[in-house]
């Protein structure tokens, strides 16, 4: 009988539990080690951020769920890995108690979710800083309030100047902040306060729209249509002002401290700002066999898990250069240990890489979240089954073959609400395999905006949740 080990349950790690559960988990013992005892539906929690949704529609309880697809839950915080051959063990610390919890494996997968670096900038997050986020259900409960809190005060006439984007120069997932700004704005339409507010996307993106994964192409009718122009006409409609080619380096109180790729330094004051982190991994302590700290085997500086791909690569090269972006999701040294979702190390960055004169890098880390995380954490799964039953792997998904929808709201009424649906084949360019410049299927890749879009996000709310339960027809939803 085999034992696998699943840290994390996220996207990526859910996903993983379900499909090894479905696969294994009457012949072999599978287990789910989290902080956490309850799923969250991250998508979600924009609306949350802005009282359109109340926290426990966005969550469920993981161990009913994980029991009846045959998987055990332990409740507990992964601390310590040991993946030598012959002594492989994960060191956990129980929620509540502190005890200590010892899981042996066969196969590890690793899943935990970004750690929300707000460090990594002065003065950054919620928690002893001065900005806000929707990276967890607890600070979007937080950010919601601070948010009704403000239109409070633009009622009584106050003018406001709201900040939303990128809180570190390396940081991801500017779609969730898109999707933010643009549900704030429909928010306070609806409120009537939007002439009390002056509304900034400020980004590390090198162009509006850019998203970390170089902008969104389509072709139709013969033309060329590009993220940037799409999202500037929706801010300019808006009366959103932006500033991309953007680091934030430093928060104080209504302060934003900044440069850009000119390196010119500047200060943005706000009255409300919600400004996503950077992402690194979580600080894992690898151990091997004989007490030696093997991190450099396992992870790379951000502690991100190496897998099987090509790192090192300069830009230019891994631009031209599909095959160096990881196929299995393991690592090379302990091929029994899979990440999923965010939690592997991508062999560069999607978008061009600015260094300014200052000597400040400003590049949009790869978004590997959403939808890229559950189609990681099915093909992890699948292979530690490939591995189990047949001895070699099947199944392979490069980021550079995946293709990948976005839906992002902007306001969630189903009767005046809008949203905009992105396609992108496939998530990062192959320019081997599709001859133009931008590296894509122009033709299966799709940008546009409508009230259908909102129905979409409404029913994907439900849809994903009803297929993270396990529920009854799970595996036909798409990842």
């Amino acid at each position: 009988m085999a034992k696998i080990v699943v840290i994390g349950a996220g996207f990526a790690g859910q996903t993983a539990a379900l499909y090894l559960g479905d696969k294994l988990g009457k012949k072999h013992e599978i287990t789910v080690i989290s902080n956490r005892d309850v799923f969250g539906y991250v998508p979600s929690w924009v609306w949350v951020g802005v009282g359109h949704m109340k926290p426990e529609n966005t969550v469920f309880k993981l161990k009913p769920v994980l029991e009846r697809k045959h998987v055990k839950f332990v409740h507990a915080a992964a601390k310590k890995i040991h993946p030598d051959v012959g002594d492989q063990y994960v060191i956990g610390e129980e929620i509540g108690t502190g005890k200590e919890v010892r899981l042996d494996y066969d196969y590890l997968v690793i899943a935990p979710g970004p750690l929300l670096n707000f460090a990594g900038t002065p003065g950054l997050g919620p928690d002893g800083g001065f900005t806000h986020s929707i990276c967890s259900l607890p600070h979007a409960v937080k950010t919601r309030d601070a948010y009704l809190s403000l239109c409070e005060r633009m009622k009584k006439g106050e003018q406001v100047k709201i900040v939303v984007g990128t809180g570190h120069p390396g940081a991801t997932c500017q779609g969730a902040a898109f999707e933010y700004i643009v549900n704030i704005h429909k928010d306070l339409v609806k409120k009537g306060l939007r002439n009390k507010a002056d509304i900034l996307w400020l980004s590390n993106e090198p162009a509006l729209g850019d998203f970390g994964v170089n902008g969104v192409q389509i072709k139709r009718n013969g033309i060329v249509q590009k993220s940037d122009e799409f999202i500037k006409s929706v801010f300019n409609d808006h009366g959103i002002r932006y500033q991309v080619q953007t680091g934030v380096t430093k928060v104080e109180e209504g302060k934003i401290y900044w440069q850009n790729y000119e390196g010119e330094e500047g200060v943005t004051e706000f009255d409300f700002a919600m400004l996503i982190p950077q992402f690194k991994g979580q600080p894992f302590q690898y151990i091997g066999k004989d007490g030696s700290d093997i991190s450099s085997k396992m992870v790379n500086p951000a502690g991100f898990v190496l897998v099987d791909g090509k790192y090192g690569l300069a830009y230019p090269e891994l631009a031209q250069t599909p095959e160096a972006w990881p196929a299995h999701y393991n690592n090379p040294n302990y091929p029994n240990v899979f990440a999923a979702g965010i939690a592997f190390a991508p062999p560069g960055p999607i978008s061009k890489p600015f260094t300014n004169k200052n000597n400040l890098l400003i590049a949009p880390a790869p978004p590997r979240t959403g939808m890229v995380s559950g189609m990681i954490g099915r093909v992890v799964a699948m292979n530690i089954a490939d591995l189990i039953e047949k001895g070699t792997m099947t199944h392979s998904e490069r980021m550079t073959e995946m293709v990948a929808a976005c839906i992002a709201s902007m306001g969630d009424n189903l009767w005046d609400g809008n949203a905009v649906t992105i396609v992108m084949r496939p998530v990062v360019p192959d320019r081997k395999k599709y001859q133009n410049e931008y590296g894509r299927d122009l033709f299966v890749s799709h940008l546009e905006m409508g009230l259908s879009g909102a129905w979409m996000k409404f029913m994907l709310h439900h849809t994903f949740l009803w297929k993270f339960k396990g529920n009854f027809g799970w595996k036909l939803i798409p990842e």
